[in-house]
């Protein structure tokens, strides 16, 4: 009798030890250290230093063509469409007489009148689109009494967005003709 009772206890002690085994040797969870916050710095508002005001655009030495708006070298500026249309708006014939002074003063320079339009329509029809819009402005500079040999047209259409967006914002920066010094 002895031996079933001493078997099953030295069964009893070894599952004993193998569940003590296996519940000391879990993985144990190691603490992770939280970050800590950023210290929190107080914001001090600086007022910026007062700006004085540009010289009138025609005054702007000939070296100087940067682009001030658009991709229009300054000191000229794009001029703004209506959807689907190519007409000069008349809230844009003050930019494009202004830049027609600049070419009639400097006869030297020839530009490139690039038309743009908005994503909307197909890629053939924006390309037609930015062609009359190009034209549109290039008809008005030479009846204000620029040369033709200073003015030269492209049409970007689509492809040449300056506003990414998909929103009425967007699409009005995006309908324009820049104006591209090509040479001086």
């Amino acid at each position: 009798m002895k031996g079933p009772h001493l078997r099953f206890i030295s069964m009893l002690l070894m599952m004993a030890l193998f569940s003590f085994l296996m519940v000391g040797c879990g993985e144990k969870e190691v603490p992770v250290a939280e970050p800590e916050p950023p210290p929190v710095t107080e914001e001090v508002y600086v007022e910026p230093e007062p700006v004085e005001p540009e010289a009138p655009a025609m005054e702007i030495a000939e070296e100087s063509y940067e682009v001030m708006e658009g991709r229009t070298n300054g000191p000229m500026l794009p001029i703004y469409f209506d959807f689907d249309k190519s007409n000069i708006r008349d809230d844009q014939v003050q930019r494009i007489e202004a830049n027609a002074a600049f070419l009639k003063d400097n006869p030297n320079i020839v530009i490139r009148i690039e038309g743009n339009c908005d994503e909307r329509g197909t890629n053939e029809y924006n390309m037609a689109l930015g062609d009359r819009r190009a034209q549109s402005a290039k008809k008005y500079l030479a009846n204000l009494g620029v040369s033709a040999s200073q003015l030269d047209t492209i049409s970007f259409g689509e492809e040449k967005p300056l506003n990414y967006g998909h929103n009425e914002l967007a699409w009005s920066q995006n309908r324009r003709d820049d104006f591209v010094i090509v040479s001086k």
